[in-house]
């Protein structure tokens, strides 16, 4: 019996024309959980994955491989590097090995390619320099595929609903396919009160190279993950490649799975799949607190209220040929509190020359922006240089209490020449 590294609880429209095009989606904040815990989803929900489990040690690798070869003879396997980032199998770890993705039978070989990917980090097109660590492994069954697909759910916010996207080019990227021969990708809104017809799933099927029962087993492979796409909040479900192997079945080979990050609260075994570390630990520092943050690559730190005018402040840096270290909004209601670990975060990104804040006081009122700032430069001792902006409810307040702190601010009332300060302060640091 083959489990994978976490166990996860099984989850409990007419459709419009179809479309030869993707459209470009719309960025929005979501949940993106690993291709073993996609697997194991897929498993709960009554569809066929390949056989596979997850390592942590060389030493598992090597005596799941033995697992394997008992089950099904000395047949390769397939070690997949658990990262959340895709291009796995074209990048190339820390110490030089290339590919993410290996396949081999052999035992020895499998020792050194584990040892090698394990507790490194995986470069790839989506990572950045840095790269995410690999700190589990994937090992599954290879699979002998006859044809490969690519099947898709989303949520489409120009027709305010789910569609379901296939192509019979699958195992490449479907951005590349997308660009080069779009006629081969093809989509169905759905409605999310009729859900998806049987007789809608088959054609498309047979559209993307199914024929005779396997279209009929892909087109109820399709309902079933549309089924759990809107049971379960997903902005996402991505089975690249949708296969279909030489003995006749059907099968999801790989899995990518996003989900609504403000609908998790519905779903707290889901919540949990969520991996901290690949994500920026200054966004989840920051999440720990409330904060709005989006961690970036400028020296200027930002700290401001409101998405609006957090993005004018950075957009104001720029203009004043600047660059900005994060987008960091307090929101309207933040407390003393939230505004000293706000300076805490700032303070700890080591990229950061100089601080920019921009409060704008409404509901948020300027005298507890003021006490704030002063309460974490004395709690913190800091020597980044610190420009403040107020105005608006308290403003006289706010900036009385900066002015008797005895602190070392720079207070300026117009946002271009507060942004003008920060990028020189920052340049000189």
């Amino acid at each position: 019996m083959f489990l994978v590294h976490r166990s996860l609880a099984r989850s409990s429209a007419s459709p419009v024309r179809p479309r030869a095009a993707l459209r470009p989606q719309a960025q929005r904040r979501h949940l993106n959980v690993h291709e073993y815990q996609a697997q194991q989803i897929l498993r709960n929900s009554g569809l066929p994955v390949a056989k596979g489990i997850t390592v942590e040690t060389p030493k598992e690798a090597v005596k799941a491989a033995q697992v394997f070869h008992d089950f099904f003879g000395k047949a390769p396997v397939v070690i997949k590097a658990q990262v959340l980032a895709g291009g796995r199998g074209k990048g190339h770890f820390d110490n030089g090995l290339e590919g993410g993705v290996h396949i081999t039978d052999d035992l020895v070989k499998i020792q050194d390619l584990t040892e090698k990917m394990l507790g490194h980090r995986l470069i790839t097109k989506q990572t950045g320099a840095a790269g995410k660590p690999c700190n589990v492994l994937y090992m599954v069954e290879k699979m002998d595929i006859i044809k490969e697909t690519y099947v898709a759910i989303v949520l489409d916010r120009a027709t305010g609903g789910p569609v379901l996207v296939a192509s019979s080019e699958g195992g490449m990227d479907i951005e590349a396919v997308a660009a080069k021969t779009p006629e081969l990708i093809h989509r169905i809104e759905i409605d999310p009160k009729a859900g998806l017809p049987l007789s809608v799933a088959v054609d498309l099927a047979e559209k993307i190279g199914f024929t005779g029962e396997s279209a009929k087993d892909a087109g109820g492979q399709f309902i079933k993950l549309y089924e759990y796409f809107w049971a379960n909040d997903a902005t996402q479900i991505e089975i690249n490649p949708f296969a279909e192997l030489k003995d006749g079945r059907v099968m999801c080979l790989d899995a990518k799975f996003n989900f609504d990050d403000n609908a998790l609260f519905k779903h707290p075994e889901i919540a949990a799949m969520r991996d901290l570390t690949q994500e920026d630990a200054r966004d989840v520092k920051a999440a720990e607190h409330d904060i709005n943050y989006i961690g970036l690559k400028g020296n200027i730190g930002c700290m401001v209220n409101g998405a609006g005018l957090a993005m004018a402040t950075m957009d104001i840096i720029k203009l004043k040929d600047g660059a900005p270290a994060n987008f960091l909004d307090i929101g309207g209601g933040a407390s003393e509190e939230q505004v000293t670990h706000a300076f805490k975060l700032l303070n700890a990104d080591p990229q950061v020359k100089c601080i920019l804040v921009n409060i704008f006081g409404g509901i948020m009122r300027c005298d507890v922006i003021a006490a704030g700032i002063v309460k974490a430069c004395q709690t913190l001792n800091l020597t980044t240089p610190v420009v403040v902006r107020l105005q608006g409810t308290n403003f006289a307040e706010g900036q009385k209490i900066i002015e008797e702190s005895g602190l070392k601010l720079w207070v300026d009332d117009d946002l271009e020449s507060a942004a003008e300060k920060a990028v020189a302060l920052a340049a000189k640091e």
